[in-house]
């Protein structure tokens, strides 16, 4: 196990032992449910953790006022503190003995999705900032140590304070109930406050009231453990969906109550790089949060991040499912039970939760009433999918048939233009560009796969903006080049011989100089004639369908945790009649039905027209010849 993954538990633990609710029982154990691990020194890691609480609780018992003494002697909070450093000392070392290949190297990596070849030795990644580095710009290590997590879990609400603004018509998270679904940007601490009017969405709002908060499955790449564990009432029943640097499914009961899963990830290539929240209330409402943001305070208060949240309400009584229709709810128990949430709610129904509000996760489909969401579902679900049934239901050919679905097809006598945002840059070819622009348009693969692969290999790069900060841009940002850690693109692959470089344009957010790690693609259509003259107008006669609005769609946005990588949306081979997606990620994200130019330029979270890279003159940011992350 990561050292700093356990310190956050440790951490986790001390703080529910603070909590104002009752109080958890001082000999609940932490129950290590995977084979994995080395279960000797973990076993002895957490009697360690155990008696130190004990220690700590011990000296914060009642008894005779003593002597004037030093106040760091009687202070429970310095005593565990002192102890569990002891520990964890001495648990180093001994992992140091077990383990020493993991010690071989201290190198720092980074927060989020890299390019395809990185993708194959990613560790636990996170943003890394050195100690020169501008003191504006605040690390997102969550391996640091428990006094810094603290000072970094206070500057988060203290930021989020601060960006508060004054009148939001949307009031607070706990008086906010969003049954048509809300797209926002999150709170920012950088951004200029006069172009920042918008309503904006705050972690602590979203996972609000806690006290009414029954059961909840959330799911990031990134974690600081102890910021997530403080949003909820420690009595909730938590699945927490994790990234394992190992690749191996494993469930394990980490805190009491929460139980952390990880899916199975081919040979460790790849990651599991959704963030989504399914929050279960006591009304039986039930919030789904689908975001682009990790859960670490960085990534909610010094970055841009976008988030789709949307309420659901309970049927007055379960129905009678299709099992061959194929909406948002059965896609989103494909996914639950692709990232191995299954055998986690399983473990928490068996033991002390059996009466959770979702006791199986096809009740998804019966026991909610989905009618008024919109947006379809987009996943992307790490492996080998083959035949059509299986390869329309994750990557970018799950796209193709959503937009099919939604009236979102590129019409006949229209160009359809993408504008590709993300944080990370791809290892591309005109093949697979080509590959996903027909995909983008709604048009089937078939045709694509009849193709020669020496054809395709000829095909003019399709009408795509790569949107990416250039290398000046960050430098002049709100946190300067410090701030670039959650950027990725690499020298080798910009000077690459056949790399689209003509095709990326300059990324800046539209609330000043702010980077983004917002991931979005928006898909809007122009004249076959090539004049840009704003957006197509669909007629009767095109043959699209409408999305049960009464109204055309004007262009759509993906938003979601995929970048713009093969990575992350597949690549397809094998033949028109026998199609093959591999995929190396677990992505999931959005489509939303855009029906006007005003809801258009509202969604997209950059400025438009996005400025072309000059080629000579820009180049994009590339943290690994950054002074900043110098090692």
């Amino acid at each position: 196990m990561d050292d700093g993954y356990d310190s956050d538990i440790a951490r986790a633990i001390a703080l529910s032992l603070q909590d104002s609710g009752p109080p958890i029982a001082a000999n609940a154990e932490v129950i290590d449910l995977s084979a994995d691990e080395p279960d000797d020194d973990e076993a002895r890691f957490h009697a360690e953790i155990q008696r130190a609480i004990e220690e700590s609780k011990r000296q914060s018992a009642p008894a005779a006022p003593p002597a004037p003494a030093p106040a760091a002697a009687t202070d429970p909070a310095s005593a565990f503190r002192a102890e569990r450093a002891r520990l964890e000392a001495e648990r180093l070392e001994r992992q140091k003995r077990h383990r020493p290949d993991a010690y071989q190297s201290s190198k720092t990596v980074d927060l989020d999705e890299s390019s395809d070849e990185e993708e194959q030795t990613r560790g636990a990644k996170r943003q890394r900032i050195s100690p020169s580095s501008r003191a504006g710009a605040r690390s997102a290590n969550t391996h640091a140590s428990s006094s810094s997590t603290a000072a970094a879990n206070s500057s988060y609400v203290a930021a989020a304070a601060r960006t508060r603004p004054s009148g939001n018509a949307s009031g607070s998270g706990a008086q906010t109930v969003f049954w048509d679904g809300e797209l926002r940007q999150t709170a920012n601490a950088h951004v200029d406050p006069q172009k920042d009017r918008r309503p904006v969405f705050r972690l602590s709002e979203i996972i609000s009231p806690k006290d009414d908060i029954e059961f909840a499955i959330v799911s990031a790449f990134c974690w600081n453990f102890p910021l997530i564990y403080q949003m909820f009432d420690p009595r909730t029943p938590v699945i927490a969906v994790d990234h394992s640097q190992a690749g191996d499914a494993s469930i394990k009961a980490i805190l009491p109550n929460w139980v952390r899963t990880t899916p199975f990830i081919r040979g460790g290539r790849g990651c599991m790089h959704m963030k989504f929240m399914l929050l279960f209330y006591k009304t039986g409402r039930l919030r789904i949060m689908i975001s682009t943001a990790n859960l670490v305070d960085y990534d909610w208060r010094d970055i841009e991040n976008t988030v789709w949240v949307q309420d659901v309400p309970k049927l007055p009584a379960p129905v009678v499912a299709d099992p061959k229709t194929e909406d948002f709810s059965s896609s989103m128990i494909r996914v639950l039970h692709a990232v191995n949430v299954a055998p986690a709610l399983v473990n928490l129904l068996k033991n002390d939760h059996p009466n959770i509000p979702l006791q199986r996760l096809e009740d998804l489909r019966t026991q909610w009433d989905f009618s008024k969401v919109k947006a379809a579902l987009i996943p992307s679900i790490a492996g080998k999918h083959e035949g059509w049934p299986k390869v329309i239901l994750t990557g970018h050919t799950r796209l193709m048939k959503a937009l099919i679905d939604m009236g979102g097809a590129t019409p006949a006598d229209k160009e359809l233009v993408l504008e590709c945002q993300g944080s990370s840059i791809g290892t591309y070819s005109t093949q697979w560009l080509n590959e996903f622009y027909c995909s983008a348009r709604g048009e089937s693969a078939q045709g694509w796969l009849d193709k020669s692969k020496a054809s395709r290999t000829k095909l003019p790069f399709p009408p795509v903006k790569i949107l990416f900060p250039s290398a000046q841009y960050v430098r002049e940002s709100a946190l300067g080049e410090a701030g670039g850690g959650t950027m990725f693109c690499r020298r080798n692959q910009w000077e690459g011989k056949n790399f689209p470089r003509e095709l990326f344009h300059q990324t800046r957010s539209k609330r000043g100089k702010v980077l983004m790690h917002s991931k979005m693609i928006l898909g809007t259509f122009r004249d076959k004639r090539g004049g840009l003259g704003g957006v197509g107008r669909r007629t009767a006669t095109d043959g699209e369908d409408e999305d049960g609005s009464g109204s055309k769609l004007a262009g759509w946005a993906y938003v979601g945790s995929h970048n713009f990588t093969p990575s992350a949306w597949g690549t397809l081979s094998g033949s028109a009649f026998n199609p093959t997606l591999n995929i190396t990620n677990y992505e999931l994200g959005l489509l939303i039905p855009l029906h006007s130019q005003e809801e258009i330029d509202r969604v997209a979270c950059w400025e438009r027209p996005a400025q072309k890279y000059v080629l000579g003159r820009d180049i994009p940011w590339m943290q690994t010849e950054s002074q900043a992350f110098a090692q």
